[in-house]
């Protein structure tokens, strides 16, 4: 089952805006566009997004992973 997230994560990357709703979306946007420089909060938000998809981590922990990670890489869209 696909757990969708409470609240989606906006990146914007090469004026391209990117909507990421579940784990397993992020899954896939970590390994197609995620910029070069991969850093710790990468590993980390790959792992709990893999973790999610599997349902043993909560979706809303692996979310705030890869919104820290976003963040930490400056793809984050912020209003």
């Amino acid at each position: 089952m696909i757990s969708i997230w409470d609240a989606n994560v906006e990146l914007r990357i090469d004026e391209r805006f990117h909507v990421i709703r579940s784990a397993r979306e992020a899954v896939a946007f970590l390994k197609r566009y995620w910029p070069e420089t991969k850093s710790a909060s990468y590993a980390k938000a790959r792992k709990a997004c893999l973790d999610a998809a599997k349902g043993i981590v909560p979706g809303a922990e692996a979310r705030v992973a890869f919104e820290a990670a976003a963040k930490e890489a400056g793809i984050l869209r912020q209003n």
